[in-house]
């Protein structure tokens, strides 16, 4: 990853269309300075998976895995004045009211997330969009998880590795998405269920 992100980068024209997959990989490594340079390459968010990622929610990804608390807040306040318009413009579509659960999450207002990220779940099921779906799963895995709520965040886990998803052992094991659910057993059971198997 770090070579073929060193290539691109010698082409500015396209680093900006890499910046997610540069900003993930700062996130696992948990390397700061990795992370703001990938933040650089956005003007603003980017599209994937039936979801938007305005660029303040991803400096309130990258600032809540750097612990740095005061900033997060910061990146958070401003992206739910972003996300409630999303919200507003598409009511019933449910990406733009999981992303304000998150958003929530990351605020600390812990029922009106979990109520929205549930809420999500709802509008947009697997059995409607699998690909959107699934992801919806995943973040409310990790609204649970941010909200302290680590039963509900495991079993949501467990429940979204039932269906095709793009959740996978790299994601479990290094993303700071699951940070509060480390050393939880049943969480360590599942991720390592999840490892490679020697043939």
């Amino acid at each position: 990853a770090h070579a073929m992100t060193a290539e691109v980068l010698e082409a500015p024209a396209v680093a900006a269309e890499w910046g997610a997959v540069w900003l993930e990989l700062a996130l696992c490594e948990r390397d700061p300075a990795l992370a703001q340079r990938a933040l650089a390459t956005f003007s603003d968010g980017h599209n994937a998976n039936g979801f938007y990622f305005s660029r303040s929610v991803m400096e309130g990804w990258a600032a809540r895995a750097r612990g740095d608390n005061a900033a997060a807040g910061k990146a958070f306040t401003a992206a739910r004045v972003e996300v409630e318009q999303a919200v507003r413009d598409q009511p019933d579509y449910g990406p733009p009211l999981c992303m304000l659960g998150l958003v929530d999450a990351g605020l600390g207002r812990k029922e009106e997330a979990m109520r929205e990220g549930r809420r999500a779940v709802e509008l947009c099921p697997v059995t409607k969009d699998a690909l959107t779906g699934s992801e919806t799963m995943v973040f409310l895995s990790v609204i649970y998880a941010w909200s302290g709520e680590k039963a509900l965040a495991v079993e949501q886990v467990a429940a979204t590795l039932q269906v095709p998803s793009l959740l996978t052992y790299g994601r479990l094991r290094l993303h700071p998405f699951w940070d509060p659910l480390r050393g939880d057993p049943e969480f360590e059971r599942i991720v390592a269920s999840l490892a490679p198997k020697d043939r």
